[in-house]
């Protein structure tokens, strides 16, 4: 089983990594629902954090003990602490794994340590604003590199604004191939227009993958629709998902 590491620090953004986690953790739209991930909770220390919804969360391993395997993810959510210098040997320990070939992915206030840190300098990527960037990390040499997109991937490394958690999922279950690309697109069209024939098309190409496989839970409170033919056949309900 591949993991995702989801490091966490006070004041985290609980609304940031939460699509990643629930689909990867799930599984319910992957390839294949067997290679699911295991979450691992990983911090600058072992104490207890307090995330911004005020969830207390109480980190697994160090983030420099972890050691990565074909597949596995770093997540790195935004949180206000992140210009903090205690987070500066975390960003020796994500050069290390960005060098060998492990998928970073950071969000929101995340991005500022990367950029402090030098890592954005000679990579496309995005954060929340380029201005902020700048004024924030005085050691941000990247501005050439700056897109102003709600998420960008280069190489291993995922950024992405924290108006983005969408875009952020998006480009990481591309990155690690974990969906089909139907069944990607789908997802990605049903939660940025709500439509209901995203909906359908995205139940139809988890039931191309899987033939054989009834689904289990599905978004907006269609659980329990199990069948294919059920999903073609409620298509003719235009009704848009609030």
């Amino acid at each position: 089983m591949p993991t995702l590491y989801l490091f966490v620090t006070d004041t985290l953004a609980d609304w940031e990594p939460g699509h990643v986690i629930a689909e990867l953790r799930s599984g319910r739209y992957l390839k294949d629902p067997s290679s699911r991930y295991d979450v691992v909770l990983c911090g600058s220390t072992l104490h207890r954090i307090t995330t911004m919804g005020g969830i207390p969360l109480v980190p697994e391993v160090l983030v420099e003990d972890i050691r990565p395997r074909e597949r596995d993810v770093l997540v790195l959510p935004g949180a206000d602490t992140w210009l903090e210098t205690e987070k500066e040997p975390v960003m020796e320990t994500v050069r290390d794994l960005l060098e060998n070939g492990t998928v970073v992915a950071a969000i929101c206030g995340a991005t500022l340590a990367l950029a402090n840190a030098g890592l954005l300098d000679n990579l496309p990527h995005t954060s929340n604003d380029l201005t902020a960037l700048k004024m924030f990390c005085p050691r941000y040499r990247g501005e050439q590199y700056y897109r102003n997109e709600p998420a960008v991937t280069a190489d291993n490394l995922i950024t992405a604004s924290g108006l983005a958690p969408v875009e952020f999922a998006y480009h990481i279950f591309r990155k690690l191939d974990a969906m089909s690309p139907a069944a990607l697109e789908a997802w990605y069209g049903l939660f940025t227009t709500r439509r209901p024939e995203f909906f359908y098309a995205l139940m139809q190409s988890v039931s191309a993958n899987r033939k054989e496989e009834h689904q289990d839970s599905c978004p907006g409170g269609f659980a329990g629709m199990r069948e294919t033919k059920m999903f073609q056949k409620a298509a003719g309900n235009r009704t848009r998902f609030p």
